[in-house]
């Protein structure tokens, strides 16, 4: 499935500036002629499709809200086993366990569960969004169909031509109305707000240069051995998301595109190109696709830098934090992980104590928490929200980074776009039976990148 992302005789670059614009000004018509509300007796039903422990957060959250009623009524997995915990986690939970009623017959597994699970509500109820990205455009198509407001988990696209298809999915979700949020949640933080208000304002002068870092020990979730046996490939591998491309996108795409997101959102712009490094000394007998760290040059159209360092080695350094640094001053986006993120800003360029200039109050509220307050307010409100073009280019820029590293050559926004390589372009056809997208070899081994020596399509 092909689309255009812009017409001919406009350049992408203008495109990717306007988009935003055009995005606000469709929602405003779209509310002004139809409207979507929960149904008449004003509790908003909620499906989640997806029960993994970001799933399980994102239901947590949803139903923390207390802004009229809602009740969690579905639940939908490729597993038993992680539905079913899902379930017990929430349905246990003494704060929140009223808002759960899901009966035995509207649980569901399978590939084809999550179209069940949504069957259980009515327009304008939610749907919860939480399974491996690489689905993502499969589920979205439904939701609009079915005329649901959607929470999306991040990333929401792997690769061009899933962008595309989500930036042409969501004409559809904003001319019936429809809410979407999708899970970048850094942009709900009350601090990071004002900071970006800040920023705009001048407060730290030009943005000269920006930087991130997510650096820890070995990731778990990202690291993937040879499969026992137990189960499928393919289920093995969905089992283990984060350590293949098609689905996750990467520990790249996983892990850090909330530093990417918050830094351009700072920004106030989209980077246009980027190089990157990358290497895979000490994964062992991994046997996932992931490198061990990556170092990614972001270039914006007036030349600032983003620079970003990921890397999951035990013994070294460890940071989770983002920077941006003005002709006046530097600004802390977060240096806390997520949340809480104590944005602050320092007159000059060191982290001086006694040069701090303005510092959000503690403790501040969770984003988790505040991004479904938000959404659950435009539902009950009418007013126009759709974080899905948002969430597609902050998806792309962090593939494109990607790319670069896994190709060792400079990546552009307008390629990355353009390309033609679908990671799993019949990921909608897939059944408990079926053969992954990805195969492993004779040793059980998956392809790895070979920057330079193998431009093989299924390493971008």
């Amino acid at each position: 499935m092909k689309t255009t992302l812009t017409p001919s005789n406009e350049s992408r670059r203008e495109f990717f500036k306007n988009t935003g614009k055009i995005a606000a000004a469709s929602t405003l018509v779209a509310a002004a002629n139809s409207r979507v509300h929960a149904a008449e007796d004003n509790t908003i039903r909620v499906a989640l499709v997806g029960c993994g422990g970001r799933g399980t957060g994102a239901a947590l959250n949803c139903l923390e809200v207390d802004n009229g009623p809602v009740k969690l009524v579905a639940l939908a997995d490729v597993f038993e086993q992680d539905l079913r915990s899902t379930h017990a986690a929430l349905s246990g939970h003494k704060k929140i366990k009223a808002k759960v009623d899901v009966s035995e017959d509207q649980k569901f597994i399978g590939f084809d569960a999550y179209k069940k699970a949504m069957d259980c509500l009515r327009p304008g109820d939610i749907v919860i969004l939480a399974t491996p990205p690489g689905f993502r455009w499969v589920h979205y198509t439904y939701a609009i169909e079915k005329g649901l407001n959607v929470f999306m988990e991040k990333p929401v696209t792997v690769d061009g031509p899933t962008s595309n298809r989500m930036l042409e999915l969501n004409k559809k979700a904003l001319d019936k109305n429809l809410k979407v949020g999708v899970g970048l949640m850094c942009r709900h933080c009350k601090g990071r707000q004002e900071l970006f208000d800040r920023i705009q304002n001048g407060e730290i002068g030009d943005v000269l240069m920006m930087r991130a870092y997510r650096m820890s020990g070995p990731t778990a979730t990202a690291a993937v051995m040879p499969n026992p046996g137990k189960m499928s490939d393919l289920m093995y591998q969905i089992k283990k998301f984060h350590g293949f491309l098609w689905l996750s996108g990467g520990a790249v795409s996983d892990f850090l595109i909330h530093n990417i997101d918050e830094s351009c959102w700072m920004k106030n712009d989209w980077p246009v190109k980027a190089i990157a490094l990358g290497g895979r000394h000490y994964r062992g007998q991994c046997i996932d696709q992931n490198y061990d760290s990556y170092g990614i040059e972001y270039t914006f159209g007036d030349g600032t830098k983003l620079f970003v360092d990921g890397r999951t080695i035990a013994g070294c350094k460890q940071e989770f934090a983002s920077y941006a640094h003005g002709s006046k001053g530097l600004a802390v986006i977060s240096s806390a992980s997520h949340t809480p993120a104590k944005s602050r800003i320092y007159e000059g360029q060191n982290f001086d104590k006694n040069k701090i200039t303005w510092a959000f109050p503690q403790p501040e509220p969770s984003p988790y928490f505040e991004e479904w307050v938000d959404l659950i307010d435009a539902i009950r409100s009418d007013k126009p929200y759709n974080e899905v073009e948002r969430g597609v280019m902050a998806s792309a820029v962090t593939s494109m980074g990607r790319m670069a590293a896994h190709t060792g050559q400079e990546i552009t926004l307008e390629h990355f776009m353009s390309q033609d390589h679908e990671f799993a372009p019949e990921i909608d056809k897939l059944t408990l039976d079926s053969e992954p997208p990805l195969k492993p070899n004779a040793e059980g081994r998956y392809s790895v990148p070979m920057p330079g020596l193998v431009k093989k399509r299924e390493y971008l």
